[in-house]
């Protein structure tokens, strides 16, 4: 069934009624809807409740005229866009002039000439239906260009937080990246680690029983008895293992500049805080963390610390926003922590924190049934890497290196196995000039060193070997594998000086 065309309504205002019967029948004949009003009062009253869609209204009539009455309409915003048309006997131009400055769109004149009248009223009506049309559609199309514009504002400020995550995945897959070469030369499982001790055997048993877990590890050790190396076992073995491994040397940077390494900081949150920087927490999510020397993490980072063991939450430096990351914490360190908490310089909750499972690297010197295996594996080492054929080692030499007390642990025998095969002119190992056979230790356990002494001892020895030079490639620093400055730090801390 086809939709009834609207019937339009013409309102006749005029207080003479032969006028409004002629009007009214000649209107009514030709398809329109007619309301009348004999004065300007009354039509407003109607004007307003029938809203017609056309007014042929009179001008001059008692009471408000038909100028005073289309001012009242136009002050109506429900019937100012009605059109007018005045209707009268006077056609003089100022009036008409009058009447359109009033708001009329036309006039006819008195007598009507009815073929006139239905001519203006249809133009009329068309022009207002015509107005209409295109001011919906200006609506329509105003809705539509709101409608889109929020959408697009919304794309957009998803295509922000898109481009943002994708840049913060660069970053973290660039930083990740330089880990990864950094690890893949050095992958190892529990089951590559050489040993033929029972003391290390028992570690490696905890590895297997502890690697799947997210357990908290704690590596207790001296300098130089592999505890990164179980920490990478632990790793590797986990399921983890597809994450990355991320490592740090609590003690190898400025207090400053450890909580911005761990945590990252915002683009200025401090002086020369130039970029947004990710912190290795952040590029540890999905895999594990190797917090190295943790003995040496400042007092005022540790509740920090503290939250992400509890939390898995933190914040960058200069942010408010909260970080959530899965990250599995292992600790490494050769400091007693007891007495750093008695000392009051660790805290004792993040003591207890980290040390879910206490895994104790034994020393070189009580497993010297070690000593051989290692060798023979640093021998192969070094002569691949060195291009050179040094395959024989004599007893003397063995009883030489088994009976040494290798305060620098395993660090210290591949150092001499490297300098040795480096000093080696023929096929035979040589290395009676390569240890400082003064510092022998017996190897009871009577005069079992302190760390603090293992460490003195240990750089001591590296120093000598590097003719007392700290920095550059041949110095000290390289071989201990810590920044210059820190083993300055630690030189003066111990009393070392050059002799």
């Amino acid at each position: 069934m086809s939709k009834r065309k609207h019937k339009p309504v013409i309102m006749v205002v005029d207080d003479t009624p032969a006028n409004v019967s002629v009007l009214l029948e000649h209107l009514s004949d030709n398809g329109f809807k007619v309301l009348a009003a004999e004065d300007g009062e009354n039509a407003i009253v109607q004007i307003e409740y029938a809203k017609p869609d056309l007014v042929l209204l009179d001008i001059m009539m008692p009471g408000i005229d038909g100028h005073e009455t289309l001012r009242r309409l136009q002050r109506n915003p429900d019937t100012r866009n009605i059109p007018v048309l005045f209707m009268t006997a006077l056609s003089a131009a100022d009036e008409k002039l009058h009447g359109f400055r009033s708001g009329a769109v036309d006039y006819i004149t008195k007598p009507f000439d009815i073929d006139e009248v239905l001519a203006r009223v249809r133009t009329h009506l068309k022009i207002q239906e015509l107005q209409n049309s295109l001011v919906q559609a200006n609506e329509n199309l105003e809705s539509q260009v709101r409608e889109r514009t929020a959408q697009l504002t919304i794309a957009n400020e998803n295509l922000k937080a898109a481009l943002h995550n994708v840049e913060t995945l660069k970053e973290r897959l660039e930083i990740e990246n330089t880990y990864l070469r950094e690890e893949i030369r050095e992958e190892y499982n529990w089951n590559e680690i050489i040993t033929e001790s029972e003391a290390l055997r028992s570690v490696l048993n905890k590895i297997r029983q502890v690697s799947d877990t997210d357990a908290s590890v704690l590596i207790l050790g001296e300098t130089g008895t592999g505890k990164e190396l179980i920490a990478r076992s632990i790793h590797y073995a986990s399921n983890r293992k597809t994450g990355p491994l991320v490592k740090i040397n609590c003690a190898a940077l400025p207090e400053h500049l450890i909580e911005s390494e761990l945590f990252g900081h915002e683009k200025g949150a401090f002086t020369g805080a130039t970029s947004k920087r990710l912190g290795r927490f952040e590029v540890a999510d999905g895999g594990t963390i190797l917090l190295d020397e943790i003995g040496d993490l400042p007092l005022g980072l540790q509740p920090k610390l503290l939250r992400v063991l509890q939390d898995g939450e933190f914040e960058r430096v200069g942010a408010t926003k909260s970080i959530q990351v899965d990250v599995r914490v292992i600790a490494a360190t050769n400091r007693d922590l007891t007495e750093l908490i008695a000392a009051g310089d660790f805290r004792e909750d993040l003591y207890y924190r980290l040390n879910v499972i206490r895994l104790v690297v034994p020393p070189l010197r009580d497993r010297r049934e070690d000593i051989t295996p290692l060798v023979q594996h640093f021998l192969n080492k070094f002569n691949c890497k060195m291009r050179k054929k040094v395959n024989k080692i004599s007893a003397a030499t063995m009883k030489s290196l088994t009976s040494y007390h290798w305060p620098g642990n395993v660090r210290e025998l591949q150092n001499v196995i490297e300098r040795s095969v480096i000093f080696s002119p023929g096929a035979n190992l040589i290395v009676d000039d390569l240890i400082d056979h003064s510092r022998r230790r017996p190897v009871s356990g009577a005069n079992t060193l302190s760390l603090k002494e293992v460490e003195k001892a240990h750089i001591e020895e590296v120093l000598a070997t590097c003719d007392w030079k700290i920095e550059g490639k041949t110095g000290a620093a390289i071989r201990l594998e810590v920044p210059a400055s820190t083993l300055r730090d630690r030189m003066k801390k111990l009393g070392i000086k050059k002799p």
